[in-house]
């Protein structure tokens, strides 16, 4: 049996498990998908210690990502080392460090047929999630504008990725005048029923994107599906971060399906009961 996993913490209630556990048992792999919770000082015996006991692969989340990417036990990958975070560790020989969330972040656009290439992208967040994403989008040929509340975080971000602009949130209704793509890379509607974006500024030729997956319809989501936009919830990334750890892994094509119902199952089973 092959063991996967998710070093994080805390990760009680990821929803890595379900998404993987269900693609090996539509491709009848053996397999299992675990969670490990270490110390947020133990990053190295952890990792040195997954390695040791035949682990086949980890996804690494909070705390770890930036840490994971500096480890000494781990040969990062040129997408990684350029994002600062690892968030798939494979054991198959040197533990090899990736990133797939900006990868994932593309797949989930060209699940909704929305072209990359040409367009021009507002990313709404510098942090960890935003860093990603505008690497992914820039990769793919999209003219991007970084926007953050500290638009000094925008303007180091937008330093890093080529061709990229770095704002503040005030400049995020011009910018998207002629915008064809925004995304929301912050946490902005998680907790609270509120929109990083006015809803005025928003239109019927944008592609909306939300990274929050929780609840899966957000303010966000709402006003831009009102102004007639295509609206993306943050699920399509999680799913497709997933598959392509998945792949990764396994070298073999994820049962893309089997995963995406089992995630939104667990969404929905959330949803109604909330702890």
């Amino acid at each position: 049996m092959q063991v996967y996993g998710l070093l994080g913490n805390p990760v009680s209630h990821s929803l890595s498990p379900p998404m993987h556990e269900a693609a090996y048992e539509t491709l009848d792999i053996d397999a299992r998908y675990v969670t490990f919770e270490p110390d947020p000082e133990a990053l190295e015996a952890a990792i040195g210690g997954a390695d040791a006991l035949g682990i086949a692969g980890l996804n690494v989340t909070v705390p770890f990502k930036e840490a994971a990417c500096e480890s000494s036990l781990v040969a990062v990958d040129d997408v990684a080392a350029r994002i600062g975070a690892v968030n798939t560790i494979d054991f198959a020989g040197t533990p090899t460090g990736h990133n797939t969330d900006a990868a994932g972040a593309l797949r989930a656009l060209d699940e909704h047929d929305i072209a990359v290439s040409g367009a021009r992208a507002v990313v709404v967040g510098a942090g960890g999630a935003g860093r990603a994403i505008a690497f992914g989008l820039a990769d793919g040929g999209a003219d991007v504008a970084v926007a953050n509340r500290t638009a000094s975080r925008a303007h180091d971000l937008a330093d890093d990725v080529p061709g990229a602009g770095g704002y503040g949130l005030e400049a995020v209704p011009t910018l998207l005048e002629g915008a064809d793509l925004l995304v929301n890379a912050t946490s902005v509607g998680m907790e609270e029923d509120v929109s990083p974006v006015a809803a005025e500024a928003l239109h019927g030729d944008l592609a909306v994107m939300d990274a929050v997956y929780r609840p899966l319809e957000t303010r966000l989501l709402r006003e831009a599906a009102a102004s007639g936009a295509t609206t993306i919830d943050g699920a399509w990334m999680l799913l497709y971060q997933g598959v392509e750890a998945f792949e990764l892994w396994t070298g073999r094509e994820a049962p893309v399906e089997a995963m995406n119902a089992a995630l939104r199952g667990r969404l929905r089973a959330d949803s109604t009961n909330p702890l």
